[in-house]
C-alpha cells in the first residue's frame, strides 16, 4: 500500500503515513558551552547494555518487531525512490548526500543501539549522529548491489558497525569513531583522506571509555572492561590524523559532497565528538547531521569551518570518503 504512493510523497511524509511522524527541522546548531559539547557526551557516554553475546533477533510480536516492519517500509520506499530518480548512476558520495537530504527532519534520539543482548538495530525513523551516517552509507552502497532487499541492507549495516563486519556481542561494536573509520577502511568501504588533505597526527591516547567506566554499564563487567582497554591500546598505537579547526576553511574546497565528517574532540581520551555528512549549499560546505541541539536531522546553519570554530568541545575534523562496491 505504501509503495504505490512513493512518487507523490517524501520519505518524511511516509513516516507520518506509517504513524511515525517526524519532528520539524529548526536549523539550530550547537554553538556554545564549555568543555565537552553535548554531542561529545552523546557519542562518548552512550549507556551500554549490560549483556553481550551472539546476535539475537528481536522476539516476535513485540514493539521492536513492529517498528522493524515500519523501518522495512521506509527502506523499501527509499529504494524505490532511489531507483526512480536514478541514484545508482551517481558517484557514491552524491548518493549519500542525496539520501541524507531525504531524511532531513527525522528525529534525533540518542542511545538507540544500546540493547541487551547486543543485536543489530535498524532504525530509519530516528537517528543519532553515528546511526544517521551509517544508514545513509549502507543504503548508498546497496545501490551497487544486485540484491537490494531489507535483509541486504541489514548485512551492510552489520559490516559497517561491527569490527571486521562480525557481530559478536557488545565489545565487537566499533565504539570509537576513529576505530570505525580504520575498520571500514580495512574492509574497503571507506578511504580515510584526512592525511591526504593535510592532516596532522592525533598524538594522544584514546581511553575515554575505560577512564569513565561509570558511564558504561557494560563495563562493570571486568571482562568487557579489559577487552575494551585492549582495543583502546591498539587504537592509540595506530596512526590517526586530523585537520585542526583553523585549517578547515583552507581544505574545504577539497571535501566532496557525501564525505563523512568526524569532528574531533578536545576532551582528554576522546577521539571524536560528533559526525555528519558533507554537503554544499550555494557553494559553501555545510554539515548534514543529527545533532543533540535541535532534536532533528538538519543541515547546519553555518558553514562547516565556522561551525567547528564556534564549538568549544570540537577542535578539528577527520574526513572519510565512501568507496563504491563496484570499485
Amino acid at each position: 500500500m505504501i509503495r504505490q504512493y512513493i512518487n507523490a510523497i517524501t520519505i518524511s511524509t511516509l513516516m507520518a503515513v506509517t504513524g511515525l511522524a517526524l519532528a520539524s527541522c529548526n536549523g539550530s546548531d550547537n554553538l556554545g558551552g564549555s568543555g565537552a559539547s553535548p554531542d561529545a557526551l552523546e557519542v562518548a557516554t552512550k549507556e551500554a547494555g549490560a549483556g553481550a553475546g551472539p546476535a539475537a533477533p528481536p522476539p516476535p510480536n513485540t514493539d521492536e518487531a513492529r517498528t522493524l516492519q515500519a523501518d522495512r517500509e521506509i527502506f523499501e520506499a527509499t529504494m524505490e525512490r532511489a531507483r526512480q530518480e536514478g541514484l545508482a548512476s551517481l558517484p557514491i558520495g552524491e548518493r549519500i548526500a542525496t539520501l541524507g537530504k531525504w531524511f532531513v527532519g527525522a528525529d534525533y534520539v540518542p542511545g538507540t543501539l544500546e540493547v541487551t543482548p547486543e543485536h543489530l538495530v535498524v532504525n530509519l525513523r530516528e537517528f543519532d549522529c553515528v546511526t544517521y551516517v551509517e544508514s545513509m552509507l549502507a543504503m548508498a552502497r546497496l545501490l551497487d548491489r544486485p540484491t537490494q532487499t531489507f535483509e541486504a541492507f541489514q548485512d551492510e549495516l552489520r559490516a559497517i558497525r561491527y569490527r571486521g563486519g562480525v557481530l559478536d556481542g557488545y565489545v565487537s561494536r566499533l565504539h570509537y569513531f576513529s576505530d570505525w573509520i580504520l575498520d571500514n577502511e580495512r574492509l574497503g568501504i571507506l578511504d580515510d583522506v584526512t592525511r591526504e588533505l593535510g592532516g596532522i597526527p592525533l598524538d594522544e591516547p584514546i581511553d575515554f571509555m575505560t577512564t569513565h567506566r561509570e558511564s558504561y554499564p557494560a563495563l562493570q563487567s571486568p571482562e568487557f572492561l579489559e577487552r575494551i582497554r585492549e582495543h583502546e591500546v591498539a587504537l592509540s598505537e595506530q596512526p590517526i590524523y586530523y585537520i585542526p579547526e583553523a585549517r578547515v576553511a583552507e581544505i574545504a574546497p577539497h571535501i566532496q559532497d557525501g564525505d563523512i565528517i568526524a569532528a574531533t574532540s578536545s576532551v582528554s581520551g576522546l577521539d571524536v565528538a560528533h559526525t555528519g555528512i558533507a554537503v554544499r549549499i550555494h557553494g559553501a560546505l555545510h554539515l548534514m547531521h543529527a545533532p543533540l541541539v535541535g532534536k532533528s536531522v538538519e543541515i547546519s546553519e553555518l558553514p562547516l569551518a565556522e561551525r567547528i570554530l564556534g564549538i568549544d568541545g570540537q577542535d578539528g575534523i577527520m574526513v572519510a570518503r565512501a568507496v563504491s562496491p563496484r570499485a
